[in-house]
């Protein structure tokens, strides 16, 4: 339990998500969202004081943990700072500060201190998706833990962002988040 807890509380940061989906199974398509709206342009959407509510689930859909967080975000020359603090269910709390570029082309990439790498990715119509590697700290042990991250924005104010974790290809979980720009 201990362990579900740590992994569910480590996950929830930006992008909280795990690569790729179930093997043998389709996965979604970026290029697929290029037609929708409203268009996501990620450097007005992350830029000022958002708040955000998720909970994480384990692999068999139960939430193991809630949390919120409020993320100051900053853009100057394509560079993007998004500077996060959560508050989890259980009291704890943790900082992610993520350093983005815009590449041109919709395509970005992302490092923060505990991103194994760098995150890659892609915005296409309303939807963005990214794929990074965490290292989550877990009872003594630091896993290397890949997230498969897409947000959908709904309106000028609402995104929703759904990830999923993969540790050697087995699921471990989900966080699901909604985020609301001030």
């Amino acid at each position: 339990m201990k362990r579900r807890l740590l992994l569910g509380g480590a996950a929830s940061a930006l992008g909280a998500a795990a690569l790729g989906s179930l093997s043998g199974c389709a996965s979604q398509n970026i290029d697929s969202y290029g037609a929708e709206k409203p268009v996501l342009d990620l450097q007005q959407y992350f830029n000022g004081t958002l708040d955000a509510y998720g909970v994480f689930t384990d692999r068999s859909g139960t939430v193991v943990k809630r949390f919120t967080v409020v993320m100051n975000c900053s853009w100057k020359d394509g560079q993007g700072v998004l500077d996060e603090d959560f508050v989890y269910s259980d009291g704890t709390t943790q900082k992610r500060i993520w350093r983005l570029s815009a590449l041109g082309g919709g395509r970005y990439t992302g490092q923060a201190d505990d991103v194994v790498g760098q995150a890659q990715g892609q915005t296409q119509g309303n939807a963005f998706h990214w794929n990074y590697t965490l290292a989550l700290p877990v009872d003594g042990t630091v896993y290397e833990v890949q997230f498969d991250d897409w947000m959908y924005l709904v309106n000028e104010r609402v995104m929703l962002n759904k990830a999923s974790m993969r540790k050697f290809g087995v699921h471990l979980g989900e966080v699901t988040l909604s985020f609301f720009k001030r």
